[in-house]
This record gives structure tokens, sequence and C-alpha cells, in this order.
């Protein structure tokens, strides 16, 4: 019976052939207007070159501006996850408290994030508060009398060394950015439990973390992972922002590439084609713990 329905889910209609139809028929028509139309050239040999060049000094494949730029995208996506999921679960829990004072913490972080453009946040942010930060200082000055096994270990985790602070700057706004829409799902996911719930908890002498614990969380996270798995996408794709304060991730090194080769729709396919790898990943990813989760349950 499974494997009916399996087959029967899959099953491809004559839907899928006329959406496939429209798609190859519009591709076809994009083509043909920047062929004829704007009486563009195609020259797609260049786009390698840019992915990874041979250095005759080493002797091997090295990486150039979009794998270095796709590389530290990657750095921004996973740092920038576990640094906005863990503002986000906080400030949810503040969101959700019976203290005020916390409650109104919560609040003004996520009206301040959400009420603001990220392109004026992020400009306040990395021009105006960090660099009031006597921290950013002092990484610049650490990396500078760093060891050379440090500095490969920073390298490997958060790109060049002597661009850690301005790495350091971009992922924290774009945490701090993310982050609030993190805290509305997981407050979301903490007031959805039935109120039941908590009463039940309450009734079996519980503390307050006892009952988040084993109780409000393991219900609310269930509930939670599909919306949190499409906001982590959307960090992917918001860390492109960053580019406008010279964190030299995949946009900002398409951009460099697509000046310099006057190569704009061969570059920024690419590009294109390079972002929806990370993110289709993610989202198979993301499904496939979603799915495992509710076997679990």
């Amino acid at each position: 019976m499974m494997l009916a329905n399996a087959q029967k889910r899959t099953r491809v209609t004559w839907v899928d052939f006329v959406v496939a139809l429209v798609l190859v028929l519009f591709v076809a028509f994009l083509v043909y207007r920047v062929n004829d139309v704007l009486h563009y050239r195609w020259n797609w040999s260049v786009i390698p070159n840019f992915l990874y060049r041979w250095d005759e000094e080493l002797g091997s494949w090295m990486p150039n501006l979009l794998a270095l730029g796709f590389y530290a995208t990657l750095r921004l996506a996973i740092w920038g996850i576990l640094l906005a999921s863990v503002i986000g679960m906080v400030m949810g829990l503040c969101r959700t408290s019976s203290i005020l004072l916390l409650r109104m913490i919560g609040r003004s972080y996520v009206e301040l994030i959400r009420n603001v453009p990220p392109l004026v946040f992020i400009f306040i942010f990395y021009f105006f508060i960090s660099s009031q930060i006597p921290l950013f200082d002092d990484i610049g000055d650490w990396v500078r009398q760093a060891s050379p096994e440090s500095l490969a270990s920073i390298e490997f985790l958060f790109g060049p060394p002597k661009l850690l602070g301005n790495f350091l700057s971009g992922l924290i706004v774009l945490a701090l950015f993310e982050g609030a829409y993190i805290t509305e799902i997981v407050r979301a996911g903490l007031q959805s439990v039935e109120r039941g719930q908590w009463e039940a908890a309450d009734s079996l002498g519980l503390s307050r973390f006892d009952v988040m614990r084993y109780v409000i969380v393991p219900q609310a996270f269930s509930r939670v992972l599909p919306p949190l798995a499409g906001q982590f996408i959307s960090l992917i794709k918001d860390s492109s922002i960053v580019s406008l304060i010279s964190i030299q991730e995949l946009t900002f090194a398409a951009t460099e590439v697509a000046n310099s080769t006057q190569r704009v729709f061969e570059v920024w396919i690419t590009v294109s084609v390079m972002y929806f790898a990370i993110c289709f990943g993610c989202s198979l990813l993301f499904e496939r713990w979603e799915k495992r989760t509710s076997k679990s349950r």
C-alpha cells in the first residue's frame, strides 16, 4: 500500500509536461532577447579561470575569486545559523517569560530589527557601533601576533586572517538581523503548546526549567522546525547583503569579476547556480531532518 501511494505521488502527469514546456520556452525567449535584441555574445570560457586557477609556484590548482567567495558564503551561513539560533532561542524565551523586564527586552529587540531596513541596520552597526567596540581592534592586534598554526586555523574557520574583523562584523550583523525573525518563530512555537501541557507539568511539581526542558521545548521544536528551515535558507540568501560592507563573499566576488571581465550574464548566472546549490542542499538536509524528527516522535 505504501509503495503504491509513493508511486502515485511521483507519477508524471500532463501538467508536469506543460510546466516543463513553459519553462523551456521562457528560457529560449530570454536567450533570444539577449542574443538578437541586446546583441550580447556569450563567452563562458572565462568562468572556470575565476573558479580555480593553476599556480605555477605551487604546481597545483588554487581557488580563485568565485570559489573563495563561495567558501566565504558557506562560512557565513554556518556560523550565522549557529549564532542566529542562539540569539533567537534566548530572545524567544525572553518573549515568553513571566518577567516583565525580559519580555520588554525581547520585544524591543524584535521591533527594532523588524522595523529598520536591513541595509540601514548594517551600515549603522558596521560604521557606528562596531567601530566603537575595542574588541574588533584587539582582534587585529592578536592576529598580527598569532602563530602560523593559529593563522591556519583562523583561515579555515573564518577566511583570511587579515579580514577577520570584517568577517566578524558581517557575521554579527547578519545573525542579529536573522535572530529577530527566529525569535518570533520560537515564541510562536512555545505559545502554540496547549495550556493543558503547562498545567499538567506544573501539577507534577516540575520546576520552570524542567517544564521547558522536558515538556514544552520538545513539542515546540517539532512545530517550529519547518519555518526555522525556511529562515535558515533565507539567511544564506541574505548573506549577500554584507557584500556592501566589503565582506568578500560570493556576491562581492561576483561583482568584481563581472566588472573586470564585462561578462555580466555569465558571471551572475554562475553565481545564481552556486547559491541554488547551497540553498537546495540545505532544503534537502532540513527535509530529511524533519522526516526523521516526525518518525521519532
